[in-house]
Parts: structure tokens; C-alpha cells; sequence
């Protein structure tokens, strides 16, 4: 149960999350359809950099940037982590589509699609579920025992649907929906990443800013899935507050930019 003091902070960040999108959300649909590409190509590869960061992965700036951008004719074997980025990126797309489709709500299924994106030798497979607990693994929280993962998942899909859940604001759906999935850690590999990028889904189905989890964060990050809900939450609010922030300022400034002259 959350101390008064928690409370009253949450409920202030949530507040000023609150202005601070609703701000984002007007210039978002203000400017030009050019400018709002470039910031999201632009956050797109900060989210990999922090993501591949928060699994242990240094990754480049270039080889993010000739991975993810088309424009790009690049040598995948000149870069090592080449098809892990396309997989990633490839994933995000997949649940930005998601999230713009009202018509597919969120389900279990989505989640192991996702998963499947991330890991495509496992689809062969049938995306089995871990047969035992990885003795060396970055996250050390408490994770589901392999006979339980079955009935965990099944009841985090029942949660998903249910009306109460859809009911709660999307940064705390969002963070509830990732420390249940990681607390069941149905995969030895990329359950994270899955997790995180699912979070987003949420978050972008319901209008808001996608949350990137700061390297720097990184230990905050592993603390909270001890089952520090709040912990989480925090930082999932800070995440989009920050991006709604560094978005709503690279606007003005494009505003305030001297405007090209056209040609005749």
C-alpha cells in the first residue's frame, strides 16, 4: 500500500505528465508532416541505443543510424548487431501499426508476436516457453518457476482484457502490464525487450509520447522489477515526459527557423 507522501508525488507527476502531453499533443499535429518524421526517425535510434544499453549492448550511433535508415546502403557484415537492430526496429513498427489500429485491441497474441519479431528462430519452434531458470541472466528479480509460466501467462492475458485494466490511465497500464510480464519471464531471451516495447504500444495506442528508458537509469531500472511498482512508474513518467518535452522544443525551434524561400 502506497504511503501518503508516495501518493501525493505520483499524483503530482501525473498532473504535470498531463500538461505536458496535452502541450505535445497540439504541436504534434501542428507541424510540418517533414519535421515530425525526421524527430521520430531521430528517437526511434535513441530507443535502440538505451534498450540495447539496458540489455548490456554498446551500440554506435552509426551503426544504428545505417541499420534502421533505407536511405542507407550498408554491409550487415561490417556490423555485428546489423540483424538484431532491423529485428528491433522491425518490432517497433509492428506495434506502432498496433496501436493505430482500434480495431485490434491489445492481446496476449500481440505479445508473442512481438516476440516472434525478436526472435525468429523460436517461431519455428513454436515460441516455447523457458524449460528452466538461466543461471546467468542480467535481471535478477524473481521470476516465474518453468511449471508456472503456462497458467502465469494465461492469467496476464485474462488481466489484459479485463475492463478494469483497460480502465486505468496508460502510464500506469503500461508499467503494471511490463512488471507482470517480466515477473513471469517467459523467455530466457528478449522477454525485456519485449516488455518494453509493448509498454509503448500501449502508451502510443492511447496517445501518448513512447517512454525511453535512459541507460543512465539502468540500476533504477533493474531495482524496480523487484516489485517496486512505483519505482517504475516513475520512471515511466519521466520517460514521457521527457520525450514529449524534447519533442515539443525541436518544434519551436523549426518554428522560429527562418523559412525557406521557395522556388520560383
Amino acid at each position: 500500500m502506497l504511503r501518503y507522501k508516495e501518493t501525493e508525488d505520483i499524483d503530482g507527476r501525473f498532473a504535470e505528465v498531463e500538461r505536458i502531453v496535452a502541450s505535445w499533443r497540439s504541436k504534434h499535429t501542428q507541424i510540418a508532416p517533414g519535421i515530425r518524421q525526421e524527430f521520430q526517425q531521430r528517437l526511434r535510434i535513441s530507443l535502440i541505443h538505451h534498450d540495447a544499453a539496458l540489455e548490456g549492448e554498446v551500440l554506435s550511433y552509426s551503426e544504428i543510424k545505417a541499420a534502421v535508415d533505407p536511405t542507407i546502403i550498408s554491409d550487415p557484415s561490417l556490423i555485428p548487431s546489423y540483424e538484431e537492430i532491423k529485428r528491433f526496429d522491425d518490432a517497433c513498427n509492428y506495434a506502432a501499426d498496433q496501436a493505430a489500429n482500434k480495431k485490434k485491441p491489445l492481446k496476449l497474441d500481440t505479445i508473442r508476436d512481438i516476440y516472434a519479431m525478436l526472435v525468429p528462430d523460436e517461431k519455428a519452434k513454436g515460441l516455447p516457453y523457458r524449460k528452466e531458470n538461466p543461471l546467468h541472466r542480467l535481471y535478477y528479480h524473481d521470476i516465474a518457476p518453468p511449471e508456472k509460466i503456462q497458467a502465469s501467462m494465461r492469467k496476464l492475458g485474462e488481466w489484459i482484457e479485463e475492463p478494469a485494466t483497460r480502465q486505468l490511465h496508460a502510464v500506469e497500464r503500461a508499467t503494471s502490464l511490463h512488471i507482470k510480464l517480466m515477473q513471469v519471464f517467459p523467455w530466457a531471451k528478449e522477454t525485456g525487450r519485449t516488455a518494453r516495447i509493448v509498454s509503448n504500444l500501449i502508451l502510443q495506442e492511447a496517445a501518448y509520447p513512447v517512454a525511453v528508458l535512459h541507460s543512465i537509469d539502468r540500476q533504477r531500472y533493474y531495482e524496480s522489477l523487484r516489485g517496486d511498482s512505483v519505482a517504475l512508474l516513475s520512471l515511466y513518467l519521466e520517460a514521457v515526459q521527457t520525450t514529449a518535452e524534447s519533442e515539443i522544443r525541436v518544434y519551436e525551434e523549426a518554428e522560429k527557423a527562418p523559412k525557406r524561400r521557395r522556388r520560383a
